[in-house]
């Protein structure tokens, strides 16, 4: 891989958009190493947790709009969100893996709603988040739609989608739509260390609350009680819970072996 740095360390993989000149703007190539990151994140057991983040001075620009106007070629829109948006935004939401967005800069676009499809989203007070799609008369992709208003609500998605307004870091997490924002120059500590606390909890608990919280935007209340109760069920009948409750009493740190 050249678009992508990916490694793996103490149980956190990390991601790392690597087209700083471009400001890790997203093109074929780059795509393709990253849907084979996220699928590498989703099969490799040692792997307890993802970063994903950008080199240098952004965290992802979006697409990379030299590449569709490239005069050599016909841009083949429909191929640019079948291979490549569409798959990693689905990847992202459906990797049972918490996966954190360290985002350490300007994340416009593709990449300010690839950043808000991941699970716990942590900013540098420097970065900033714009829907970029109105200035060129598109609409918002990569789960934009879907997320931008469930997180924050439709007035704000909507003036935002429709305004591109700048959001900075203090005010994405005044509003709720990142988790926290930290100075810069705390944020590299802050990043892992909430990755390895997640990598440290239980791996089932984890993916069965993140795939519980996402069903919940489509579940009437009924339907969500019932998949609580099914999946708490499988929760129990855990190795995993097992040792938390022993860990619990015996006041120690759980050691979990997701089983």
């Amino acid at each position: 891989m050249s678009n992508i740095v990916f490694s793996v360390e103490n149980n956190i993989a990390t991601i790392r958009l690597n087209r700083p000149d471009s400001f890790n703007s997203i093109n074929e190539e780059l795509g393709k190493e990253f849907i084979a990151a996220l699928d590498e994140c989703a099969s490799n057991d040692e792997i307890k947790c993802v970063i994903l983040t950008g080199t240098g001075r952004a965290f992802c620009a979006g697409q990379d709009l030299k590449e569709i106007t490239d005069a050599s070629k016909e841009p083949q829109y429909d191929k640019v969100l079948d291979e490549r948006y569409t798959p990693i935004t689905t990847k992202i939401t459906k990797l049972e893996k918490p996966i954190i967005a360290a985002v350490n800069g300007v994340a416009a676009g593709a990449g300010a709603n690839l950043a808000l499809a991941c699970d716990i989203i942590i900013a540098t007070e420097s970065a900033s988040f714009i829907q970029a799609f109105s200035a060129i008369g598109l609409i918002p992709d990569s789960g934009g739609t879907y997320n931008l208003p469930r997180i924050i609500g439709r007035a704000k998605a909507m003036a935002f989608a429709m305004l591109g307004d700048k959001i900075s870091a203090e005010e994405a997490e005044r509003i709720g739509m990142i988790y926290k924002c930290y100075p810069n120059d705390e944020f590299e500590e802050k990043i892992q260390k909430v990755a390895y606390r997640i990598s440290k909890m239980a791996p089932i608990g984890l993916a069965l609350t993140k795939r519980s919280i996402n069903a919940s935007w489509n579940n009437d209340f009924d339907q969500q009680m019932q998949m609580e109760r099914d999946l708490q069920i499988h929760c129990f009948g855990t190795a995993d819970y097992r040792e938390g409750v022993q860990a619990f009493v015996e006041k120690r740190k759980p050691t979990f072996k997701g089983e």
